[in-house]
């Protein structure tokens, strides 16, 4: 089997498009494209990158042999995202495959979440510091530390922080959509 079939074959087990691995990977789709027809060739590094994103290692991919499955993941195992409102951690690297994604968000201050369309499945969260508005539709929750929230993610909704400090949570989605 060659690489690019390798590489295409796990992130579509992990059901991500090509944009939301590159973006996970901080590649272009244009790349993910490229690799998945063997088209280029990608840097030991940006494989090991890719590869974390779907859960797996080097040593996996090129192994014949089944690897057992992971289920402990430290700090190095995340996948972080750093943007001007908020850095995002995907705690469990390849989450894209189970039922559940969980997400470590430190919102920054006056800040908001980009808004998530309506979909199937549930919404959780809980407030490690600070103080959240929670938008579902029209109406909007004050959740505080310590306070965790839970919902259908069958309307619009986003996460804003309105304090000068920052709002740390974990948030669970289900199906896998971040």
């Amino acid at each position: 089997m060659e690489l690019g079939e390798k590489i295409k074959q796990l992130r579509l087990q992990c059901d991500l498009t090509q944009e939301e691995l590159a973006s996970r990977c901080e590649l272009s789709k244009g790349y993910i494209s490229q690799l998945e027809n063997d088209l280029t060739s990608p840097s030991i590094a940006t494989l090991k990158d890719i590869l974390t994103a779907v859960g797996s290692s080097l040593k996996e991919f090129f192994s014949e042999v089944d690897v057992e499955e992971k289920l402990v993941f430290t700090e190095q195992d995340f996948i972080e995202k750093v943007t001007d409102t908020s850095t995002l951690n995907w705690l469990v690297p390849n989450a894209q495959k189970n039922a559940m994604e969980p997400i470590h968000l430190v919102l920054k201050p006056f800040s908001k979440t980009e808004t998530d369309f309506p979909h199937e499945g549930e919404e959780f969260g809980y407030v490690l510091q600070g103080e959240i508005i929670l938008v579902v539709g029209k109406k909007k929750y004050v959740v505080k530390k310590g306070e965790s929230f839970y919902f259908e993610a069958d309307k619009l909704h986003h996460i804003e922080n309105n304090k000068d400090s920052e709002a740390v949570l974990i948030w669970i989605s289900t199906p896998p959509t971040f």
